[in-house]
């Protein structure tokens, strides 16, 4: 499924910024991928339970996630971006 607007909260962007260059290359690599087809098998997106039920989450790396919601078909907001503490 492709996406067409990509919006970002705060939260999120003083997240990345505290990334290195190379994390943040490849968060771009897999933003892009993501807009393509946000359900490509490389970002192993999944959708979340328990207390973070109705958001979902996808790979950056084997570290790193992107959490975000579904706006609507083709619209999300990414909300969070750390390792697996933010899931907690």
């Amino acid at each position: 499924m492709r996406i067409s607007r990509v919006y970002y909260t705060k939260h999120f962007n003083r997240a990345y910024k505290k990334f290195s260059k190379n994390i943040k290359q490849q968060v771009r690599e897999r933003e892009a991928l993501f807009r393509a087809d946000c359900f490509d098998s490389r970002l192993e997106t999944h959708k979340l339970g328990g207390k973070l039920k109705g958001y979902w989450a996808f790979s950056i790396t084997q570290k790193y996630r992107i959490l975000f919601v579904f706006e609507n078909n083709d619209e999300v907001t990414f909300l969070d971006i750390d390792d697996h503490d933010l899931y907690r």
